[in-house]
């Protein structure tokens, strides 16, 4: 019997033993395969890869162009110049120093090549003349209601900030030390949460909350127009949790008069929001308590939080909302990886897992559809429908 056993573990030994070759072999065949590829290159093709690699590298200048073109009002300066301007008229509307105007045109190359503005040289007979494009002209905010309801500038703070980039550079850390497991990146880069640092700094607090005003101006003008569906079956109420200063609720107010409109955010914010007609502003804590109402709305609320977390808010929308067949649901604004309508292509997928891996600097995510189902499914719902939306989010319908 001894000898059988003995037998047996030789047996499974050389098993393994053969299998851990076989991986080696392969292991091995793989990089030789990998290296012969390489040096097969011709020379141009190295120096095309090498091209594409510098590129990767520096694409974080055209976000450091576009953040200080933002802060320098150049779109601004565009527009109040009859929408064409010279490089001199740009550094006049400005404030441009004369010794930076060979610096001032070479940030403006950066942001004509990557689409931001345009640069017309015949116009002027050799010097450039800079006019706005479809993405600069939602940097404008010095023109009237249409252009302050549409400038986007506010956001381009939000996304390109030093607190949120500085996590970013802790990504390798972050994914191997197991002492930052359960923190996110900014915690370990700024020994806080994101939403602490927003509560303690009045600065910090104004510039995000500036991003979510403009992003809910510009998103819900179009979305209760090309979504009226969705947003006229609300019911008679409606809560938007998390809404901050209630830029949202305010334009559902505006365009359903009949729906009783409420907001519910931290005590913090809502002592700072501005009186606003036929909107109800309550303190409170979502993880713990959501006001009744026949809808609950979350706009960019859920991709701030981990599964769990956005289990625990779901439930708590449940208990807010009637039965389906009373009318109840929860409404979330949100984007749906993969989703994106078919036309807006290559742009849109880069976006889509630029955003997602931005969300990871306070441990957020931007999820696909069967991620956001077990995430519903989990909190006790019983049916969802997504509606994709040309641009960076999809509304979905979610239902007790």
């Amino acid at each position: 019997h001894s000898l059988s056993r003995r037998s047996t573990f030789h047996l499974y030994m050389r098993t393994e033993l053969n299998k851990g070759l076989s991986i080696i072999q392969h292991t091995m065949a793989s990089h030789d395969q990998e290296e012969e590829l390489t040096m097969s290159m011709s020379s141009d093709e190295l120096l095309q890869a090498q091209l594409e690699l510098y590129n990767h590298c520096f694409a974080f200048v055209k976000s450091m162009a576009l953040a200080a073109a933002t802060d320098l009002r150049i779109a601004d300066a565009i527009h109040l110049r009859g929408g064409a301007a010279t490089l001199s008229d740009l550094a006049a509307e400005t404030g441009t120093h004369p010794t930076k105007l060979s610096h001032l045109r070479r940030l403006m190359r950066v942001l004509t090549t990557s689409g931001v503005f345009s640069a017309d040289v015949k116009a002027s007979g050799g010097d450039a003349v800079y006019k706005l494009t479809r993405v600069s002209r939602l940097l404008v905010g010095a023109g009237g209601e249409d252009s302050r309801r549409r400038d986007l500038s506010p956001m381009v703070g939000v996304f390109v900030n030093p607190v949120a980039v500085t996590a970013l550079f802790s990504i390798r850390e972050w994914f191997i030390d197991e002492t930052s497991a359960a923190s996110s990146l900014f915690e370990v880069a700024h020994g806080c949460t994101r939403w602490e640092m927003i509560a303690k700094d009045a600065g910090d607090d104004r510039v995000f909350n500036a991003g979510m005003v403009a992003d809910s101006c510009l998103s819900m003008e179009i979305l209760l127009r090309e979504c009226s569906g969705v947003f006229g079956s609300v019911g008679s109420s409606l809560v938007d949790v998390g809404g901050a200063h209630g830029t949202a609720a305010a334009a559902v107010a505006k365009a359903f008069p009949h729906v009783k409109c409420s907001v519910l955010d931290l005590p913090l914010v809502v002592a700072g929001a501005p009186a606003v007609d036929n909107l109800t502003f309550i303190a409170g804590d979502m993880f713990e308590y959501i006001p009744p109402a026949d809808t609950v709305l979350l706009k960019w609320i859920l991709h701030d939080w981990p599964d769990e977390d956005c289990i625990k808010i779901l439930r708590q929308c449940k208990k807010a909302i009637p039965t389906r067949d009373a009318g109840g649901k929860v409404i979330i604004m949100d984007m749906v990886v993969g989703s994106a309508v078919p036309q807006q292509g290559t742009v849109s997928k880069e976006a889509e897992v630029l955003f997602d891996v931005f969300m990871m600097y306070i441990d957020g995510i931007q999820r696909e559809e069967h991620e956001w189902s077990k995430v519903f499914f989990e909190a006790g719902f019983s049916d969802y429908k997504i509606t994709p939306v040309t641009g960076i989010r999809s509304i979905i319908e979610v239902y007790p």
